[in-house]
């Protein structure tokens, strides 16, 4: 049986901070929502679906968009974004219809549809028009731009101002790095106020070293074990962290295996920091919720600390003999949200603050 106390400060020491009065009361006399209470600045941090779905073939798009509304009525939620693919997606001297059919599906989307696009890089001909097309025309849909080939914050300026030439300045950007010199600057790239996440770009990081690094860097084994890519995926991962943006780790080739997803996903969230990845294949998308969800039993443990947590108004307490605080909290609170982003079923003791149709918070009294 879990007991949970509040912790009283040591014989002597001063008294332990009390949340209630500073962090826990909100300015209508209710309590704070914890995104408030625990992240703070963070707390205006994106929070993303874990699956990124990626496809360019105008079948496959509009497929792609009716699974995303299937599996949202399935789980509640929306847990997984759709990316219309221009970049890749596009036949070569046809870009302009591509643009055209992007904008159309993403502004005819279901209203709970999250839908970005992928556009070209900002040195190829058809950037320009890629955003004033897509984001001109469907930029109040839209939930992000993906921005391809980036090698310095200079790009990711000369996307900005697009948007902004293209009314659409409020839109985030997603960014791919794909070279060495990008992972260099990945830093200074996630410090951009728009830039809303930063991917690894696998393929085209490997073809950058001119043959230095092997073709089984590539595969869903090798990618995890040769140094380069690994010192690349950490780079990136601890800029987004440092940022408070969200590292979305690359594509899994070989698509049929679902044994070598499921394994890439896990070392993915588990070992190398990502909070997000790509699918490029449908069968792929319910491997990575499954990865990135938390367990059933961490979620009740998060559950129980955090209801005590609230209870206690962010207070020190004491669980199961162990003690907890701020610090603790901010973990189990980002668990609950993983939680939550992969449609698994949360307990009724925190599951208020995550109703989109009441306050965010559970009608509890105060202690």
């Amino acid at each position: 049986m879990s007991v949970v106390r509040r912790a009283e400060p040591p014989s002597g020491s001063a008294s332990l901070p009390q949340g209630g009065a500073a962090f826990g009361v909100n300015s209508a006399g209710g309590r704070a929502h914890p995104r408030e209470v625990l992240l703070g600045a963070q707390a205006a941090s994106a929070t993303l679906p874990v699956c990124d779905h990626y496809s360019g073939a105008p079948a496959r798009m509009r497929k792609s968009l009716q699974l995303q509304a299937q599996m949202t009525e399935e789980f509640g939620a929306c847990v997984f974004d759709v990316t219309l693919d221009c970049e890749d997606g596009a036949p070569v001297g046809d870009e302009a219809a591509h643009a055209a059919l992007v904008a159309a599906l993403a502004r005819d989307a279901a209203p709970a549809a999250r839908v970005g696009a992928r556009v070209h890089p900002v040195d190829h001909p058809a950037f320009a028009n890629d955003v004033a097309t897509i984001a001109g025309e469907a930029g109040h849909r839209l939930t992000h731009i993906m921005l391809p080939k980036v090698e310095s914050v200079d790009d990711v300026i000369q996307a900005e101002k697009a948007l902004q030439r293209a009314s659409a300045g409020h839109l985030p950007l997603q960014v791919l790095i794909e070279s060495p010199a990008a992972v260099h600057r990945a830093f200074e790239i996630a410090a951009h106020p728009l830039v809303q996440s930063l991917s690894f770009g696998l393929m085209d990081f490997v073809s950058a070293h001119g043959g230095a690094i092997p073709a089984s860097a590539m595969t869903s084994s090798g990618q995890f074990s040769h140094p380069l890519v690994v010192r690349a995926k950490l780079e990136i991962a601890s800029a987004c962290h440092a940022h408070g943006k969200v590292p979305s780790h690359c594509v899994v080739t070989e698509f049929s295996d679902m044994a070598a997803m499921q394994a890439a996903a896990s070392r993915a969230a588990r070992e190398f920091g990502y909070t997000r990845m790509w699918s490029i294949h449908p069968a792929q998308i319910r491997p990575i919720l499954e990865a990135f969800a938390p367990t059933q039993d961490d979620i009740e443990v998060a559950s129980k600390i955090i209801a005590a947590a609230a209870d206690a108004d962010w207070a020190p307490i004491s669980f199961d003999g162990t003690l907890h605080d701020r610090a603790s909290y901010r973990y189990y609170w980002q668990l609950l949200e993983r939680a939550h982003s992969t449609g698994r079923t949360l307990p009724a003791a925190v599951g208020p603050w995550f109703a989109p149709s009441v306050p965010p918070v559970p009608e509890q009294a105060c202690p």
